[in-house]
């Protein structure tokens, strides 16, 4: 039987200090934990195997949220109940929902990801900004994808912001990180998938590949740098560079928006490759 409450924590707690400590990456890297904060980011972690380690949880939050404070408890993670100052010192949020959880870290090797044969990768290379980092895995996550790719030159895929916008994805899919562009897209081709380097100045038109049928096998995107993109060295290691074709008068589409695109194309080209008839056929 569930316990009615967690144990309350000083707010001088070597616990607390230690969670407040993993908003620096320094810190993250060294212990290998980071945080997930707010109910759904919990929720996923609960029940993702031993990886939720501590929660620490306002009464407020405890009481709204006893169902995932009682899955957290059964995955074996410490509960701490923590005043709101306490959560607010831990949360790197403006307006905290009153729970932070400390989390294992859960990438995966790069190795372990060729090894699963995947059809469906993002490839992030040179993404600086931590939002579209979460944004991307979240979108890669939703459209299907087997696996993200974080390049050595890439943001921390732990950073604060990056956990938030993902929403929970980080616990859904195999996340390699530190890979080399050049390993990274080398190995892929290597295992039978087909690099695309997506880019506006592509010479190729996402629209046209499609209706010609090329997008139905593995595929990997590669995806650039917010402000410029994929440089020309990186994208003559890829199979083709392609752009998104703009029917309307916006100037250019953001990362995020762009990789949502251009995964969601590869998964219904590869489901029609599959035999699987959309919802919309008659």
């Amino acid at each position: 039987m569930r316990p009615a409450a967690p144990e309350p924590i000083s707010p001088r707690s070597p616990r607390v200090a230690a969670a407040r400590r993993l908003a620096r990456r320094n810190f993250r890297s060294k212990e290998r934990l980071f945080l997930a904060e707010g109910p759904q980011a919990v929720r996923e972690a609960a029940g993702h195997g031993d990886t939720l380690v501590e929660l620490f949880v306002t009464p407020e939050a405890a009481d709204r949220y006893a169902d995932i404070v009682g899955d957290a408890r059964d995955a074996g993670a410490r509960v701490h109940l923590a005043a709101e100052q306490v959560v607010a010192d831990i949360s790197t949020t403006v307006t905290p929902q009153g729970l932070v959880g400390v989390c294992r870290f859960v990438d995966t090797p790069f190795e372990d990801i060729l090894r699963a044969r995947p059809r469906l990768v993002a490839v992030l290379a040179h993404v600086r900004d931590p939002g579209n980092a979460g944004t991307v895995l979240r979108c890669a996550d939703a459209a299907g994808a087997e696996a993200v790719v974080l390049t050595d030159a890439s943001v921390d895929l732990y950073n604060p912001k990056a956990v938030r916008a993902s929403v929970g994805s980080h616990f859904h899919l195999p996340v390699a990180v530190g890979v080399p562009v050049e390993e990274a897209v080398g190995r892929l081709r290597d295992t039978g998938v087909r690099v695309l380097a997506a880019d506006g100045a592509g010479d190729r038109d996402l629209d046209e590949e499609l209706d010609k049928g090329t997008m139905g096998g593995p595929t990997a995107w590669l995806f650039g740098n917010e402000a410029w993109g994929l440089p020309e060295e990186t994208r003559a290691l890829t199979d083709a560079v392609v752009r998104v074709p703009i029917h309307g008068r916006a100037e250019s589409l953001n990362l995020a928006t762009a990789a949502a695109v251009c995964l969601y194309a590869s998964a219904r080209a590869q489901r029609a490759a599959a035999g699987c008839r959309s919802v919309t056929d008659s």
